[in-house]
């Protein structure tokens, strides 16, 4: 009887405990979304409503189509699927190449993909920004997405060569033996079996694109190439634009995110319940 009491209180705290966490990390996009949607005057009167009493989209509309939000949108959405296709297809390489291949300096370079994160992006963002300068690559999104592959191979390699090493070699040999090229095999053997990491290392690379601020704030100058981030900034900064204006702003900025997290959490869990040798 005192186990079943036991069992119930665990279960109720674990209820609870998932309540709280669930409530703390929904509420800030629910308060914004809130904020965003009914009048500024409505919520100056009274801050603490969680309700709204009237739902107005105006803010949107002003804040895609006066405030070149639209603009800001495609140019974040270019960088991200350009910055996430190009790190899963260069970095699906590389870490195949140092998992399954023999190679003078292999073990070396295992060990030092991530050196680049040893160093905080503010202290290279000087000598980068002078470099840009000079080369002429400063308000060019093309330039941007350089600093952006930049940060996100290294991680995008350590993490599929960590899971290419667990994946068993039996499968590709028999590719092989088949008749498949080394490429026909990452295509049709390895790339399946690799579902759940790609996933990740896809979702992980279109957020650091999609949220990247301070490379966006150094090198981009003109409003026309403007990412998401810094056109938010430049909407925040604007005294003459309300906070239903701002909040809506963020919510665009921030809604993707989610939808995309969304999408690969479905092949995360297909990767994972899928594929694998058979007995």
């Amino acid at each position: 009887m005192s186990e079943q009491i036991e069992n119930r209180v665990i279960g109720l705290l674990r209820i609870i405990g998932v309540i709280f966490f669930l409530g703390v990390a929904v509420f800030p996009f629910y308060w914004m979304l809130l904020a965003s949607l009914q009048p500024l005057i409505q919520t100056l009167q009274n801050p603490t409503q969680l309700w709204p009493t009237q739902i107005d989209f105006s803010a949107y509309v002003k804040v895609w189509t006066q405030f070149k939000f639209g603009r800001f949108f495609r140019n974040s959405a270019y960088l991200a699927m350009l910055t996430m296709a190009l790190t899963v297809a260069f970095s699906t390489l590389a870490a195949y190449a140092i998992a399954r291949l023999r190679f003078r300096g292999r073990s070396f370079m295992s060990r030092v993909i991530l050196l680049i994160y040893m160093f905080p992006a503010i202290v290279i963002a000087t000598p980068m920004y002078a470099l840009y300068t000079k080369l002429g690559l400063r308000n060019n999104l093309n330039g941007l997405l350089l600093v952006y592959l930049a940060q996100t191979l290294p991680v995008g390699i350590y993490m599929l060569h960590s899971y290419f090493k667990t994946l068993p070699p039996d499968l590709e040999e028999a590719g092989l033996m088949d008749g498949c090229s080394r490429l026909g095999v990452i295509w049709r053997v390895t790339l399946p079996l690799s579902a759940p990491a790609i996933a990740s290392v896809s979702l992980y690379t279109f957020m650091i694109a999609w949220n990247e601020f301070l490379f966006a704030f150094l090198f981009l100058d003109s409003p026309n190439s403007f990412t998401l981030s810094r056109g938010m900034m430049q909407i925040a900064n604007n005294v003459n634009v309300s906070q239903q204006l701002t909040m809506a702003a963020a919510v665009i900025a921030t809604l993707p995110v989610i939808l995309i997290f969304l999408v690969f959490e479905r092949h995360l869990i297909k990767g994972l319940t899928s594929g694998g040798v058979k007995g």
